[in-house]
């Protein structure tokens, strides 16, 4: 039988996906199903699809059934919330003012966005380039680190995601975009993520994080003596929380060595984590800065490379040059988001929110076995579940069947590594209703327990 890779979401050719959609999907969903599945290439994170979305607004999407469901996947893009109706105002405006901008042109928004962005990262981050989507932007930030120090090869994580392309499956580490690919980029190193609950070094056996795979970091750093650049995600989205100590041992380690530290935070800058950048959370700063998904105000694709003034070093290349680099509409959607962000201090409420929700997870854990461990920083958080607490075997068959029983109960979710709740609401949410949908899912673990 076919390996099912499931570190980076639930996979949909799962036999569970098709038993749910027997059982809740009426003909005219299944018909439009079937017409997607008809026209779009088979991949085996998105098509076929799971469902029909007809309308989304807030935390809720709904379904062509008229089923309501708190999304706490979203693909991260909605910390504003969906259809957030300041982001629309200003889409809208824009379009009646300028809505594109040609090559070789500038454009009012697009300077007051590059301005703002390099107003609100640490540090000395100051100097800007957007572009699409995620993925692109690791690319420029790739291509910098080799202009700016000479060097190629990089450090990244085992079961890192950077993006679907094949520069970021280089650097990426998941076995379902890496697997049968090559040739990839040359130099990509790769090291244990910091990750204490399944750490290699068997950490919480020997009493605990001792910073061993920092320094295993370091140590290549220093062995390879030419790494252009560690790139990870400060936290990654299952989520691995490292202590603050992890990556101020690896800045240090790369001033030293001559490296420059690239921090991806794709799904989670923009306050999800409770601060308006995840690297606040750990008191340091990277040479470079990716953001991107909810930038565009889950509306627009919109990416940035934020870098620091030293490295803007490559004025007679070309890093970027994408078609919509400085596309007015989304930048004014970012404008927007970023507004409504500071004035409703979601950055805050995700972080005294995320704190309740991490304590109701705790109290979960006492009364479910399947739940091995919770973590979480600000609104990014993970339930993982285990077959047993001593060994930690993943769970994957009950998480998958957690994830469908809370489906049909009214709440969506991703799954990561295939046994871990990764939770991910929109940073509008209030306490009532994430009290809701954890009480959902505690109904759900309940529910399979008593089959396993």
């Amino acid at each position: 039988m076919e390996k099912l890779h499931r570190s980076e979401g639930d996979i949909n050719i799962s036999p569970r996906r098709k038993q749910w959609q027997d059982e809740n999907l009426d003909a005219e969903t299944k018909a439009l199903l079937e017409e997607d599945a008809k026209y779009f290439l088979k991949q085996a994170l998105s098509t076929p699809c799971l469902n029909v979305m007809h309308a989304c607004d807030g935390i809720w999407i709904e379904d062509l059934q008229g089923r309501r469901y708190m999304d706490f996947h979203g693909n991260n893009v909605h910390q504003v919330g969906f259809a957030n109706p300041i982001v629309l105002k200003a889409i809208k405006e824009q379009l009646d003012r300028l809505s594109f901008c040609t090559r070789r042109y500038t454009n009012r928004v697009a300077v007051d966005l590059a301005k703002k962005l390099a107003e609100i990262a640490p540090g000395d981050l100051n100097r800007v380039l957007f572009c699409p989507g995620g993925a692109e932007a690791i690319g420029i930030a790739l291509k910098l680190a080799r202009i700016a120090t000479g060097r190629h090869k990089t450090i990244s994580m085992w079961d890192s995601f950077h993006g679907a392309s094949l520069d970021a499956i280089s650097i990426g580490g998941e076995a379902i975009f890496r697997q049968d690919m090559g040739p990839l980029l040359p130099g990509t190193e790769h090291v244990p993520p910091p990750d204490e609950y399944h750490c290699i070094y068997d950490c919480r056996g020997r009493g605990g994080c001792d910073m061993m795979c920092a320094r295993y970091v370091e140590y290549v750093l220093e062995k390879e003596g030419d790494i252009a650049a560690v790139i990870a995600e400060p936290i990654r989205s299952t989520p691995y929380i490292p202590k603050p100590e992890y990556w101020q041992i690896i800045r240090k380690a790369c001033d030293r060595h001559g490296a420059l530290l690239i921090f991806d935070e794709i799904p989670h800058a923009l306050g999800r984590t409770g601060r308006m950048f995840t690297c606040e959370n750990f008191g340091v700063v990277p040479d470079m800065l990716v953001i991107g998904k909810g930038l565009g105000g889950g509306v627009f694709p919109l990416a940035a490379l934020i870098a620091r003034e030293g490295l803007d070093v490559a004025g007679d290349r070309a890093l970027g040059h994408y078609t919509h680099e400085k596309s007015p509409v989304a930048c004014a959607a970012a404008l927007a988001t970023i507004r409504y962000l500071e004035e409703n201090k979601l950055a805050e409420h995700a972080r005294t929110l995320g704190q309740h929700a991490l304590n109701r997870m705790t109290g979960m854990m006492e009364r479910h076995p399947l739940i091995g461990d919770v973590r979480g920083l600000g609104l990014f958080l993970g339930i993982e579940l285990v077959k047993d607490r001593t060994t930690g075997e993943r769970a994957a068959e009950e998480a998958e069947a957690t994830m469908y029983a809370a489906l049909s109960r009214g709440l969506s979710f991703k799954l990561t590594m295939g046994n871990i709740l990764t939770l991910t609401p929109a940073l509008t949410i209030t306490r009532e209703e994430m009290d809701r949908a954890l009480d959902i899912i505690e109904v759900c673990l309940t529910e399979v327990e008593k089959i396993r």
